[in-house]
This record gives structure tokens, sequence and C-alpha cells, in this order.
């Protein structure tokens, strides 16, 4: 069984930075996507960042672009989401997702596993 264990979250002001951290378990194949999806009150699941475990490949959101950087450690079965110059629509529960389609990152339907969230709060 796939486990994934998000941890980071927490209070940052606007402007600052913030590293989640998604630790991975039960992987029984090679090929599958990872990444994070967000979700804020009233709003719909959003895929944020996601990354290829055949070739690395990566694929951000619009809204996060330049920003964010995904980036996974395989020694350690952890991926990374490093959140730079955080803005208060960046507020949200975080998610850690997997699954077999490449493309799960623009289709949260596709995602067959999710942590349990990891809650992000860009205030002052």
């Amino acid at each position: 069984q796939v486990q994934l264990v998000e941890s980071g979250g927490g209070l940052v002001q606007p402007g600052g930075s913030l590293r989640l951290s998604c630790a991975t378990s039960g992987f029984t194949s090679d090929w599958y996507a990872i990444g994070w999806f967000r979700q804020a009150p009233g709003q719909e699941r959003e895929g944020v960042s996601c990354i290829s475990s055949t070739d690395g490949s990566t694929y951000y959101a619009d809204s996060v672009k330049g920003r964010f950087t995904i980036s996974r450690d395989n020694g350690k079965n952890t991926v990374y989401l490093q959140m730079n110059s955080v803005k208060p629509e960046d507020t949200a529960v975080y998610y850690c997702a997997t699954g077999e389609n490449p493309f799960m990152c623009v289709d949260p339907n596709e995602v067959d596993y999710w942590g349990q969230g990891t809650q992000v709060t860009v205030s002052s």
C-alpha cells in the first residue's frame, strides 16, 4: 500500500519561503507521477506541480511558475516543494499525490493515492 506523509506546512509572511516534504513508501512500480495539489476553502483541488519518476520531467501550474520548485531525493524516498515569494493566494491545504497517469497533475481524478494534507497560510 502506497503511503504519503506530508510535513512542512505553517504560517509564512508574504514574500517568504516554505518547503514542503512528502515522505513516500510502498511503491511497487517504477512508473508513476508524483506531486502536489492544493485546495483553498470553497475552491476545487488543483494541481500545483508534479514530477515524473522516469525522466524527471516536471509540470507547474501557471500561478506558481518561477516561484515554486519540485524536487525528489530517491535515497530518502521524499519529494519536496520549495515555495518562494509566496502570496496570500497560495494559502491552501497542500496534498501530496501520486498516480500512474503522467497527466495526473491536470486531472485530480487520475490520482491513485493522496496524503493527508498540510495547511499553508500566507499572511502578515
